[in-house]
């Protein structure tokens, strides 16, 4: 059973998240589902993202420590999420490849920020792949 619901992140533009989020999300088969003018709402099937301006109306703030890893259907999407996410505003915070030193063999995957400074990982092969 998932034990998550969903997962959030604060913004500070719907506009620009979802330019970035639509075709980022889409590398690893997910669409949008649903905008209003203060959240934009991702899954495949149903929702499990979202982004969206702080409810208190004050500013979003990046969560120093936290990211959100998306299950990549391949090796070759977790790098199509990277050049996705460095070609649209996203920064490198590590290249796709085969991490060693995680707890489980063949784990492939990549990490990001997105151009809010939210930390982003897409993953082949983990936790939750089997």
């Amino acid at each position: 059973m998932n034990i998550i619901d969903h997962l959030s992140l604060g913004v500070s533009s719907i506009d620009k998240a979802t330019s970035f989020y639509d075709g980022l999300l889409e590398t690893l088969g997910v669409g949008c589902l649903a905008v209003t003018d203060t959240f934009a709402a991702y899954g495949d099937g149903s929702v499990q993202f979202l982004v969206m301006k702080p409810e208190d109306g004050k500013s979003f703030s990046v969560g120093n420590g936290t990211h959100i890893c998306f299950i990549a259907p391949s090796q070759e999407s977790v790098d199509s999420f990277h050049k996705y996410a460095k070609n649209n505003g996203g920064i490198c915070e590590g290249m796709p490849g085969l991490r060693t030193n995680y707890p489980i063999p063949g784990i492939y995957t990549a990490f990001i920020r997105d151009p809010f400074g939210n930390k982003l990982e897409a993953i082949f092969n983990g936790f939750n792949s089997k």
